[in-house]
């Protein structure tokens, strides 16, 4: 799925026959073997996780409560419903993007609220696991009782150009959560994440650039996430602008409440949670979660989020402002909303 700077480098030329020409080719092959041993581990970073393991066969209930019926005009049939307290359902509401956004934190504050149960775990169904069909789908969604909302975050799905059509077949009704962050500064959080894991990646300006400071690369993934309003383009040709809400990642640190807030009234919810939830990490950067009651401590997300970012050139993040602003304020108009990147 990434894109990537391009390799460069030349032959050497031999000069006779033998040892002296093995020799000859031998050095110069030994940086461009490292450089696509490097690459090659990036792309695999890059890619994303398994299909979570399929979950325990639900026992079935001796006889349906209610007759099965379609989830929606192009749904699968009904599926039966397990047995115990609660049902297994489809997730009446999706977190579908973007990688690096502030999804995870968001899923963490809405799991406050008694009545969201989710998936903690990106199950990547309508992007990668989708052959398993939605029995299995249904399978690892968490127990819910009447009133309560089922909820799953994969954040590729914004960028798969067949989640659309999937989601919408499953129900053409399900409410879609996006967070979205300035493009640039999310494109620089996702290298860093890549570079925590593959040392020895070529830097940022190299993968984000073609030939230097030439055309942006808009293969590499890291550029083309933040293409948001040709992405949500995908989306409206079946959903309605107003299946969606579109959360400010930027908000979502500076105002969690406030953003938590806007999620709360679009799935229906009573305003839960609230500004008692929350106080300010200096050290990582961004809310973290206070003691629950009956807890031992407060609660931030793990080690990996808040990491430090790379130094950029100010020039790369110029050039990078330039290239997204048409994009932004596209997104901007699609949306109704203004994000303030520019």
């Amino acid at each position: 799925m990434a894109g990537s700077g391009g390799l460069g480098g030349g032959a050497g030329g031999g000069q006779g026959a033998g040892a002296g020409q093995g020799a000859a080719l031998r050095g110069p092959r030994a940086p461009l073997l490292l450089a696509a041993l490097v690459l090659g581990a990036y792309c695999l970073c890059a890619l994303p996780g398994r299909c979570p393991p399929a979950a325990r066969a639900p026992v079935p209930a001796p006889a349906p409560a209610e007759p099965l019926r379609a989830v929606g005009p192009r749904g699968a049939p009904g599926l039966p419903v397990a047995s115990g307290p609660g049902r297994r359902r489809f997730p009446q509401a999706l977190i579908v993007g973007v990688k690096k956004g502030g999804t995870r934190a968001l899923l963490e504050f809405l799991r406050l609220h008694p009545d969201v149960r989710a998936l903690g775990s990106e199950p990547h169904f309508f992007d990668r696991c989708y052959e398993r069909g939605l029995a299995w789908y249904r399978s690892l969604m968490p127990r819910t009782l009447d009133g309560q909302i089922t909820l799953e975050k994969t954040p590729s799905y914004f960028v798969t150009r067949e989640a659309p059509g999937r989601i919408h077949g499953m129900s053409p009704d399900t409410k879609l959560i996006v967070v979205v962050r300035n493009p640039v500064t999310r494109a620089i959080s996702d290298y860093a994440q890549t570079l925590s894991k593959t040392p020895g990646l070529p830097s940022f300006r190299a993968l984000a650039f073609r030939h230097g400071l030439g055309p942006v690369d808009t293969a590499w993934s890291a550029v083309r996430i933040g293409l948001y309003a040709q992405h949500l383009t995908n989306w409206l040709r079946l959903f309605p602008l107003s299946r969606f809400l579109f959360v400010s990642g930027e908000r979502l640190v500076s105002d969690p409440a406030g953003e938590v807030g806007r999620v709360q009234d679009f799935l229906g919810l009573k305003r839960v949670v609230t500004d008692k939830h929350f106080y300010f990490n200096a050290t990582k950067g961004f809310p973290c979660l206070k003691k629950a009651q009956g807890g031992s401590r407060p609660r931030c997300l793990g080690k990996s989020k808040g990491r430090p970012h790379p130094r950029v050139p100010e020039a790369v993040v110029r050039r990078l402002r330039d290239f997204y602003r048409p994009f932004n304020r596209r997104f901007y108009q699609m949306t109704g909303q203004d994000f303030g990147w520019d």
